[in-house]
């Protein structure tokens, strides 16, 4: 009766939301008291509801029920699908406060106004530099720790970064090129 109703007499202490029932009520404090109950029993991570549990447990088995019409890609959940599609249909509902610019996912959108609000939350371990996004953090790392991800297949050189190896490959493109004219 209470979702014909409208009625939601179970209410959050700490943020004021309410609920249809006790249970609801229960699931929603975990975001406050950050427990956890439902592990994953492949790689351990943890989540605070089961249903969470359900559709990560679909990476380790392989399982991708939804598939995009206009490209046949698939995804293991029906949101991850839904907000692919917006590639197609140019559906961009995330807005930034400060200019114009519309994003089709929040966490760009996020992304995207730091560059307003100058934050840079991701600080490397090693030297005082910070950075807007973790891979940018991730890629400036491999400077301290000499990591080279990717080498050249025709000569062996090793680079940090993909876009240095796709520069040097066109070195031997053109010498190819060359050598066969």
């Amino acid at each position: 009766m209470r979702v014909h109703t409208g009625e939601r007499p179970f209410t959050c202490d700490q943020c004021d939301k309410t609920f249809l029932g006790s249970s609801d009520l229960k699931k929603h404090l975990r975001v406050h008291t950050k427990e956890k109950p439902h592990s994953c029993s492949v790689c351990g991570k943890s989540f605070s509801q089961l249903c969470s549990l359900q559709e990560h447990e679909k990476i380790h088995t392989g399982v991708r029920e939804y598939m995009c019409f206009e490209c046949e890609k698939t995804f293991t959940t029906w949101s991850n699908l839904k907000k692919h599609q917006r590639i197609h249909t140019g559906e961009k509902p995330y807005k930034c406060s400060h200019c114009d610019k519309r994003f089709s996912r929040s966490s760009d959108l996020k992304t995207h106004e730091r560059i307003h609000t100058g934050e840079k939350p991701y600080k490397c371990s090693q030297c005082v530099k910070r950075f807007t996004q973790s891979v940018n953090l991730k890629t400036h790392e491999r400077i301290h720790s000499r990591e080279k991800l990717r080498t050249c297949d025709q000569c062996g050189k090793s680079f940090t970064i993909k876009s240095h190896l796709k520069i040097h490959m066109k070195i031997h493109a053109c010498r190819n090129h060359i050598s066969t004219v």
